[in-house]
């Protein structure tokens, strides 16, 4: 299991490199990708999850993703991957992790790694790895 939780941490940090995340896109309101389909549409969630929005996802990417998350106000606030403990005790890899979305070049704040037992889509035990593009105090306030 510790190794299962060092590769999680190790992958957050390989998420963060700057030349993936590069500049701040001073509120990014542009749609998904057009590959990109609303979460709910395709798995039984709610178009709105509290903690990380409305989340769009490339179905060809499940179900690691990016799953790109969306306050009220179509700002895109988070972007999130989930990857199983089963695949982290696997020693699977994980090359070219949002390599679709690269191009919005988006500034990171801060990173959370969560355990989650499992939900429709992915029912196995995994880590979600989200990275913000805002800051904890408007986490709070936008994703409610």
């Amino acid at each position: 299991m510790k190794s299962s939780l060092l590769l999680v941490l190790t992958v957050a940090a390989l998420l963060l490199a700057p030349s993936a995340f590069a500049q701040n896109t001073g509120g990014h309101t542009a749609n998904p990708p057009a590959n990109f389909k609303k979460v709910s549409t395709l798995v039984r969630l709610p178009d709105w999850l509290p903690g990380l929005g409305t989340l769009y996802v490339d179905p060809a990417t499940l179900p690691a993703g990016p799953y790109l998350g969306y306050n009220h106000d179509g700002r895109l606030v988070d972007v999130t991957y989930m990857i199983s403990i089963k695949d982290l005790d696997e020693h699977k890899d994980w090359n070219d992790l949002g390599k679709d979305i690269a191009q919005l070049h988006l500034k990171v704040d801060h990173t959370s790694v969560n355990y989650n037992p499992g939900h429709p889509g992915l029912q196995e035990p995994h880590y979600h790895i989200t990275q913000f593009l805002i800051s904890p105090a408007q986490q709070e306030q936008e994703l409610k």
